[in-house]
């Protein structure tokens, strides 16, 4: 049965409408779910704070724990995603993956392995340093 040419341009529109909306909401910087918090962060946005080392424990992610692995916790970032980490004192940088959610302790923006705290020039002795996180 064909439709009658009163119902096309109808359905043109609609189908043109829903397009632009699924544009506009995938070109968004954040995503929100209704009654859930936005974890999803711009991408390059830089945050500054005070990064810490974190030890042995379960991941957020399900995966082991390695202290020789270049990953990361993070309170938002989605875990799986990539993180620069630059030590504002040293300017020395390490590419991190969030595998974790954290930290938990007022002022801390990231906590770190071993091994990327290591590679940023700071480790257990001096327990933290200013950095400037940004998401890739």
């Amino acid at each position: 049965m064909l439709m009658s040419t009163t119902v096309c341009p109808l359905l043109a529109k609609c189908l043109t409408a829903a397009a632009a909306a699924l544009q506009l909401a995938c070109s968004s910087p954040e995503v929100k779910l209704a009654g859930a918090p936005a974890i999803v962060k711009a991408v390059g946005k830089a945050q500054h704070g005070v990064a810490s080392i974190y030890t042995d424990h379960r991941t957020a992610s399900g995966e082991r724990y390695s202290r020789h692995a270049f990953a990361a916790a993070h309170k938002s970032f989605p875990l799986g995603s990539k993180v620069r980490v630059t030590h504002l004192g040293n300017h020395r940088t390490v590419v991190v993956r969030i595998n974790d959610r954290g930290p938990y302790i007022r002022g801390r923006i990231i906590d770190l392995t071993p091994a990327a705290a290591k590679e940023l020039g700071f480790g257990y002795k001096q327990g933290i340093a200013k950095v400037k996180v940004e998401r890739l």
